[in-house]
């Protein structure tokens, strides 16, 4: 950032040229060294980070990919509602051209019958599931993605490109070479094949296992920044045909458990812990504000869509997104634009997380988990609980359950986790919270 720029200064030098937008599905933000992880090698994203701005704390208020896409593109309109405007239509209506570079099937055909309308044209290179890992970086479904995604940059047609990447939840393929550079010489060989594994960590799991699946992933995760890398490049040498710099997002779709919790990979129960509904997001402005920085508030995937609609508002003349929370609807999105415009942005109090197999409710001190139905016992806690509560932010992955000390946390949290598993989401996301979780 320019010391000497002053944020009434930017209006005209912030629109970028273009915007570049990487959805990733099962992409958890403890696995990236901008979160803390620095045994994974992600140099690529680490130069992303240096270049923008990290938020720490996005937490997806759905354990559902398509949720979270859905926020992203609509700021969080309700699904059930006529959309008057979308981010893809109204970056068309501003002659952006957006076009939807996917491996997942799904997601390409909610973008062209529903989501996007027509304004998008949708590319599907679909990940394909596989029994042995590839041998060449190239033939990776990774590569063969953003291959297309290059494609589409070179073609100079496009000035929002949005690449969704889905193959993580369904083939690690990257080469051995890339899970091996993760292997002590003391370890076990860690699992073969590319299939991605599910199943349930208790008493009688080998460790081995899980530590060679963490390595697995951890090599997968490395392809994927590699081939991220050529992608960022071209955009960065698109920057002269498109008349100036492109701003990009790096936004994860949900996270995946590897272990800390009783269950390895996506499968029949996924709790809301922070190994799922944590996050990366990585944002780059055009003009370079808040570069190198950090956001620690609360933030939701819809706040990131109703930045990224103010960026498109910006070149298209369409009325900028609320910079409020609303009171009335708070899990809807607020622009945080004035992060780069006087350095503040609206603060969240909560996010709610309501799923099938239970409910979470983050705060800035605290992770609140209510499991619903029956499952197995936790492996970290060997007994059943009404509410598990997580300091935060010392207990990064919410190993420590304090609820039995902080009663007066615990129960008023457990009751809106309630309601909210029961459906009342008004309830849970306005009810104020108790004063002992520092609100």
């Amino acid at each position: 950032m320019d010391p000497n720029l002053h944020p009434n200064d930017v209006s005209s030098s912030a629109q970028p040229a273009g915007l570049l937008v990487v959805t990733i599905d099962r992409l958890p933000a403890w696995m990236l060294a901008a979160y803390g992880a620095t045994w994974v090698a992600t140099p690529a994203l680490d130069s992303l980070a240096a270049r923008g701005v990290v938020f720490d704390r996005v937490i997806t208020p759905s354990i559902a990919a398509r949720d979270t896409l859905h926020d992203l593109l609509t700021a969080g309109a309700a699904v059930n509602q006529p959309l008057d405007q979308t981010l893809l239509t109204a970056a068309a209506d501003g002659g952006w051209r957006p076009v939807v570079v996917t491996d997942d099937a799904a997601v390409a055909a909610g973008m062209t019958a529903g989501d996007a309308g027509p304004a998008a044209s949708v590319r599907l290179v679909e990940a394909v599931a596989k029994e042995i890992v590839e041998e060449d970086d190239a033939r990776t479904g990774i590569a063969r993605l953003i291959d297309a995604a290059l494609e589409v940059i070179a073609s100079k047609e496009h000035r929002l490109v949005w690449c969704h990447v889905g193959s993580l939840n369904v083939a690690w393929d990257a080469p051995e070479r890339y899970r091996d550079r993760y292997v002590d010489p003391e370890d076990p060989p860690p699992p073969s094949g590319a299939r991605v594994p599910g199943f349930a960590v208790d008493a009688n799991t080998d460790p081995d296992l899980v530590v060679g699946i963490r390595q697995v992933f951890a090599g997968q995760v490395t392809l994927l920044d590699s081939q991220l890398g050529r992608l960022f490049a071209a955009v960065r040498e698109a920057k002269a045909a498109a008349g100036g710099p492109w701003a990009v997002l790096v936004v994860g779709v949900r996270g995946l458990p590897l272990g800390l919790h009783g269950w390895v990979g996506g499968g029949e129960r996924e709790l809301p812990f922070g190994e799922l509904i944590h996050v990366p997001a990585i944002f780059v402005d055009a003009a370079g504000r808040m570069a190198a920085q950090r956001y620690g508030g609360l933030v939701v995937p819809a706040d990131l869509g109703a930045t990224l609609a103010d960026l498109v508002a910006q070149g298209t003349g369409s009325l900028p997104q609320a910079s409020v929370v609303d009171p009335a609807a708070p899990w809807r999105g607020v622009s945080l634009a004035g992060l780069f415009e006087h350095w503040s942005a609206p603060r969240r109090d909560r996010v709610i997380v309501a799923g099938t197999d239970g409910g979470a409710i983050v705060t800035p001190e605290w992770h609140g988990l209510l499991e619903t139905g029956a499952a197995p016992a936790d492996v970290n806690r060997g007994h059943e609980r009404r509410i598990r509560l997580f300091a935060k932010p010392d207990d990064f992955f919410e190993l420590a359950d304090v609820a039995n000390r902080c009663a007066d946390v615990a129960g008023p949290l457990g009751d809106l986790l309630e309601r909210a598993c029961a459906g009342d989401r008004g309830v849970a996301w306005l009810t104020p919270l108790p004063e002992a979780t520092g609100e």
